[in-house]
């Protein structure tokens, strides 16, 4: 198995999400496809075969990559995982429809002509984000292009996107419904249980696949793509150390500057009432500054 060292400190960002990708966006498992698309909305499709695998990966499209998007019983679903909560996907998924629309038109098997004089049927999109981040969030949420735009602007479009928390002990009827959805919130869970205790994702990974159950339906594809699982899960804790280094590095600056408009504010006020009551108000300032600016505390 791949270890840690031989990672590197930069994991390669393309990993991110492609773990739920594996298992809900592979043409030789539509099947897992369908089950999915039947537990979020209550079908009960049998043939893997009427499922259309449509998802973004043409360098032709600017390098726009969705996670996983098909066609099925005239819908264009667009399935987005996240791993932190990002309000801004019906921006992105806008984006992307814009991209699976274009392809849709341009392939002439589906006979659209945008410039008849007669409506052009195409599927309807239905747009769903599978969120299963360590932060508290609601079973069900709804977000809305409409959020983003500027008070009081009216807008002819809108976009919708359905927000699922896929974490486990969340969505228990969905998640019961669809048994690899079950399985992967399930697997997600006891990696950060196990990595919690061992400090170790690789260890932590490989030992929550192990104890997988034998009929699981996503066990083989787990232990056959464990670099893609660990570069995921990698990635996601990654972001969250970058993140850290970013704060404390921005509290020290803060400190800093604080201190250095103190200073100068000080020798301001030394060169018109004496060096040295200057230099007392200057650090006053500089002390007032950093309690204003929330940089330090009393």
């Amino acid at each position: 198995m791949l270890k840690y060292e031989q990672i590197g400190s930069a994991p390669n960002r393309e990993y991110k999400d492609r773990v739920f990708k594996l298992i809900f966006g592979n043409e030789e498992r539509k099947d897992l496809t369908l089950s999915l698309y039947n537990a979020v909305n209550g079908s009960n499709y049998t043939n893997p075969e009427d499922v259309t695998l449509n998802t973004i990966e043409d360098a032709i499209f600017m390098n726009l990559k969705n996670d996983v998007s098909f066609i099925i019983a005239n819908t264009m679903n667009i399935y987005e995982h996240q791993s932190t909560f990002n309000p801004n996907m019906p921006l992105r998924c806008l984006a992307y429809a814009g991209a699976l629309y274009r392809k849709y038109v341009a392939d002439k098997s589906n006979r659209v002509n945008v410039y008849s004089k007669v409506i052009q049927k195409i599927p309807a999109p239905k747009l769903i984000c599978f969120y299963n981040g360590t932060d508290c969030k609601e079973d069900k949420i709804e977000l809305s292009l409409k959020d983003a735009f500027y008070d009081g602007e009216e807008s002819d479009i809108d976009v919708r996107v359905t927000m699922l928390n896929i974490n486990y002990g969340q969505n228990e009827k969905l998640l019961k419904s669809c048994r690899p959805l079950w399985d992967y919130a399930v697997f997600v869970e006891e990696v950060r249980k196990e990595n919690e205790n061992s400090r170790d994702i690789s260890k932590a990974i490989k030992k929550a696949i192990d104890n997988m159950p034998d009929d699981s339906v996503i066990k083989k594809i787990l232990s056959e793509n464990e670099e893609e699982v660990l570069m995921d899960f990698l990635t996601e804790y990654d972001a969250e150390w970058t993140y850290e280094l970013f704060r404390e590095e921005g509290l020290e600056e803060g400190r800093k500057e604080g201190l250095k408009l103190g200073l100068e504010e000080g020798r301001k006020e030394g060169r018109a009432e004496g060096r040295a009551e200057g230099r007392v108000e200057g650090l006053k300032q500089g002390l007032e500054y950093l309690l204003a600016s929330g940089i330090i505390t009393q």
